[in-house]
């Protein structure tokens, strides 16, 4: 049952009203950060507070919340914040992607696709791509402004003849129709096509930094590529997950007691479902 001592969904009404017009204005301009002033919660900032203020904001009684942490649905951050929610809330809560109504997630999309009455909450410890070569904020705003990218580009370039590969393999950033540079999280770049014209609704909080965007239905999202050069996803070709046998999916690499490597699905709610398919 719901904590009666709380608000529904913890935050008071004008935080939420405030924080929710931050978010319309983020889909109104996909990719541009909207700065919204970060409410306070009871954990430490930098522990997924932006996406947490975002998912109380908009989740509603009839909702149905799932929450992940590296795609497991049962890692502490997951397990926590999802009962931190439904203690303010009593909302249904759930492991299976197709069911949920507001997922909120750290570092990882989930394998099943999403649909259009799904909203997908991330929480975001940078929200700036510019960040890596620029520290000051009024100088990235204003490359931003004027569109002036160069920097980022040239760091690829640099990568590419040092590695003769981009060797970024999380927050690799991407333009948003075709307007502004943005960082989709620490999500693998395996992740990062999912972006591209998805149904589902994709918002970005993060709360240290005081930023929220957003990616809305149907939205162009290209990564970062040379034209000769095309962009690459992880590559896990010739291996599959132990226990579902999936070869298409985002694995995490393992090692058991004996110093053995394998690999698992680091979607747990997609393993699962596909190893009860299998089973009848």
């Amino acid at each position: 049952m719901m904590n009666r001592n709380y608000n529904f969904a913890f935050l008071d009404e004008g935080s939420k009203r405030e924080i929710r017009r931050a978010a319309l204005k983020a889909v109104a301009i996909p990719g541009y950060q909207v700065s919204f002033g970060s409410r306070e919660l009871p954990i430490g900032r930098g522990w997924g507070t932006g996406g947490i203020q975002l998912t109380l904001s908009l989740i509603g009684p009839e909702d149905v919340l799932k929450v992940i942490d590296q795609g497991s649905d049962e890692s502490v951050n997951a397990v926590n914040i999802k009962k931190f929610i439904g203690l303010c809330t009593d909302v249904e809560t759930t492991t299976k992607t197709s069911e949920a109504t507001v997922i909120q997630t750290r570092h990882r999309i989930p394998e099943v696709p999403l649909t259009n009455r799904q909203i997908l909450i991330f929480q975001v410890p940078i929200p700036e791509p510019l960040r890596i070569v620029e520290a000051r904020e009024e100088v990235t705003k204003k490359m931003h402004a004027e569109k002036d990218y160069a920097p980022i580009w040239l760091q690829l370039y640099e990568s590419l003849v040092k590695y003769n590969k981009v060797t970024i393999a999380s927050e690799y950033p991407c333009m948003v129709s075709g307007r502004y540079m943005m960082n989709p999280s620490p999500i693998p770049k395996f992740d990062n096509p999912k972006l591209h014209r998805a149904e589902c609704l994709y918002l970005f909080g993060a709360g240290r930094e005081k930023k929220i965007y957003a990616i809305p239905p149907y939205t162009e999202v290209i990564s970062l590529a040379f034209d000769d050069i095309p962009f690459e996803k992880e590559n896990f070709k010739g291996k599959k997950c132990r226990l579902c046998g999936s070869e298409n999916t985002y694995l995490d690499e393992m090692f058991d007691q004996h110093g053995d490597r394998f690999y698992q699905c680091s979607d747990t709610s997609y393993c699962q479902e596909v190893r009860d398919y299998v089973s009848g």
